[in-house]
């Protein structure tokens, strides 16, 4: 009985002690975003703001071209994944449903692009823009982030699309329906958590994303909200206070939309990880 009592124990204590030591980051942060310019600076160490302050949120929000950082943060993220989901889902309904010649070799290449860190295009990618004249422009931005994000989702979505069985989609064919109408009618409605998963990836993925927005867009009108967070380093320091109530801000849409999507997109993950 005390060894069960035992075994129950310690895995739930080991997941208390991890579960502290990944939340206490976004603690702090938050938590720095409403004290005091000395509490923040203070060799003892604050661990609740009680005399707390909005001041660094009215800063971080009356920093110069805020609601433009966020329309082209907006713009750029939800063109990406939009665009990928779309491409996504002809590709992996491809992959997952016909047989042709460079299949196997198309799926490999997936892989490929998805086990390989996007940095190392960061190079070609600034000159292939800048040869072209589209430097400080949002749509090689939403471009390139949709590349990055594609593999992924192409390979999440083969997985659902492969799970559902064949003998539905013949079924409405059978009763009439087009293979585009099959599609659209009994695939397509059953890959909303993938589709959600997917979503949720390809958003933290653009909306995070601070070298190539910093490399090609110059000019403040075409930058988002990754650079709005450096803009509080000057030369005479950094502005902790406020940084961490941006930072604070910058990460409500992702924890918004995470609690909107978790309980299909953690589901999603899992399955369109392994079937297929």
């Amino acid at each position: 009985m005390r060894r069960s009592l035992i075994g129950r124990t310690w895995p739930n204590a080991i997941a208390v002690v991890l579960f502290v030591f990944f939340i206490f980051p976004v603690y702090w942060m938050i938590s720095t975003s409403f004290k005091q310019d000395n509490d923040i600076i203070s060799r003892t160490p604050v661990f609740l703001p009680l005399d707390a302050t909005f001041e660094h949120f009215d800063k971080a929000v009356h920093a110069p071209n805020f609601w433009t950082y966020v329309t082209n943060s907006l713009v750029v993220t939800v063109g990406a994944v939009l665009g990928s989901l779309v491409i996504a889902t002809l590709a992996s309904f491809a992959i997952a449903r016909m047989r042709f010649r460079g299949r196997k070799s198309f799926v490999l290449v997936v892989m490929a692009a998805q086990m390989a860190p996007w940095e190392v295009m960061i190079i070609a990618a600034y000159l292939l823009v800048r040869d072209n004249d589209m430097l400080n422009s949002l749509v090689p931005l939403t471009a390139l982030y949709l590349m990055m994000v594609l593999p992924f989702t192409i390979w999440t979505l083969r997985g659902f699309i492969a799970a559902v069985p064949k003998e539905l989609e013949e079924s409405a064919m059978v009763d009439g329906c087009t293979r585009t109408q099959a599609f659209l009618k009994v695939i397509f409605p059953l890959l909303a958590p993938g589709l959600m998963s997917t979503s949720l990836f390809g958003f933290i993925t653009a909306w995070n994303e601070f070298p190539l927005v910093n490399i090609l867009n110059k000019k403040e009108e075409f930058q988002t909200l990754p650079l709005w967070l450096s803009s509080f380093q000057t030369n005479f320091g950094t502005d902790w206070g406020a940084t961490m109530a941006a930072s604070t801000m910058f990460a409500i849409p992702i924890l918004i939309l995470f609690i909107f999507l978790q309980r299909k997109a953690v589901g999603g993950l899992t399955d369109g990880a392994v079937k297929g």
